[in-house]
């Protein structure tokens, strides 16, 4: 008899799904493409996608306190004054941010998930649990990405298919 998938399973295979289409989208462009706008004020396509993986980073790492080398370098991406990045390092950035989250997903019981952490936001100390973490970090993949699929769409180019 084969076991049914719970709530959580699902939702975290169409994640981990979300983040090959997102790979796949990202991979093969060139220099350039990652520096398309939607207009001259808003970030390149290139920047949105280090923001997604640095708050991936952030969030996992450093808010959850499991500290990760790795992690901390991808923490410093998606800045203001960030150097640019090749399709080849975001799509490895998007690969290894969500490796490191889908490990933990696996392990964490739903009592590790109710454990909360310190995080401080505009001067204020807030305590976030593990729980409240994942659907925030799913949340901002799912914007981030549609705007990767909105830069990518309005420049003729193929676009995750979410």
């Amino acid at each position: 008899m084969q076991q049914q998938q719970t709530t959580l399973d699902v939702i975290y295979e169409n994640w981990r799904n979300y983040n090959t289409k997102l790979h796949t989208a990202i991979a093969p462009l060139t220099d350039a493409q990652l520096k398309l706008q939607p207009a001259a004020r808003m970030w390149p396509l290139g920047q949105i996608v280090q923001h997604i993986i640095s708050v991936r980073a952030g969030w996992f790492s450093g808010t959850l306190q499991d500290t990760d080398e790795v992690m901390d370098a991808y923490m410093m991406w998606g800045q203001r004054d960030s150097p640019s990045r090749s399709a080849a390092e975001l799509a490895r950035g998007l690969d290894e941010t969500w490796a490191f989250i889908e490990t933990r997903l696996q392990r964490w019981t739903p009592e590790e998930c109710a454990l909360t952490f310190p995080d401080e936001w505009d001067g204020q100390t807030y305590d976030v649990s593990r729980s409240w973490v994942i659907y925030h970090v799913l949340e901002h993949d799912l914007h981030h990405g549609g705007e990767v699929s909105l830069i990518l769409g309005m420049n003729g180019l193929q676009a995750p298919d979410i």
